[in-house]
């Protein structure tokens, strides 16, 4: 029995050591996500106490944000979920996206929180904000658990933000890079040997 849990503890960190691999640096330890995702979730249920609150995760990377964030509030709430899409390498400046996914629940009087898991330029919430308004909820307000101002190349307000950080390539709880990475628990820099030219 010992020598099969100890097959199975090196079989644990041969594949923790391969997902780490990818990793530069930790920015948000595990413990401070879910210290801060616990206020955010208080400050939340303060706020929409009494009201009929729908949360919209924006994917894939929101899903583990929303998730935990769902757990720690005190309201009820229903969840749908958007997928948008850039057009092209245009996209940058254009903010132009397209909808593969849109939402199931009709928002139309809904006191509605778009959940993010990043907010950078900010042209693309900026069109998924203007999307969502046009459909008259009642409310229409952005919860991200981060945000790099240095990016930002348009104002969207955001009503509660988890961390601001700088402008480097991150990854780890629901961050992606080429769909890899999102399962670890914390966030960290991507390694400088993966980060792509020009990011």
């Amino acid at each position: 029995m010992e020598g099969c849990a100890a097959v199975k503890q090196l079989a644990g960190e041969e594949r923790k050591s391969e997902l780490e691999r990818g990793v530069g640096e930790i920015l948000i330890e595990d413990e401070a996500l879910q210290a801060r995702i616990r206020e955010l979730g208080a400050e939340i249920s303060a706020d929409y106490a009494g009201r009929d609150l729908l949360l919209v995760g924006v994917l894939k990377g929101a899903v583990f944000f929303m998730a935990d964030l769902m757990r720690e509030l005190t309201v009820p709430c229903e969840i749908d979920f958007m997928a948008i899409s850039s057009y092209g390498a245009a996209t940058d400046s254009s903010g132009v996206v397209r909808i593969l996914k849109d939402l199931d629940i009709n928002v139309a009087g809904r006191e509605v929180l778009v959940v993010e898991d990043i907010i950078d330029s900010g042209l693309t919430l900026s069109y998924l904000m203007r999307n969502l308004r046009a459909r008259k909820p009642a409310s229409l307000e952005v919860v991200t658990l981060l945000t790099k101002p240095e990016r930002r190349e348009i104002e969207v307000p955001v009503r509660y933000v988890g961390f601001e950080i700088p402008n480097r390539f991150v990854i780890g709880y629901g961050l992606d890079f080429a769909e890899r990475y999102r399962n670890l628990p914390y966030v960290a820099v991507l390694h400088p040997d993966l980060v792509p030219n020009g990011t």
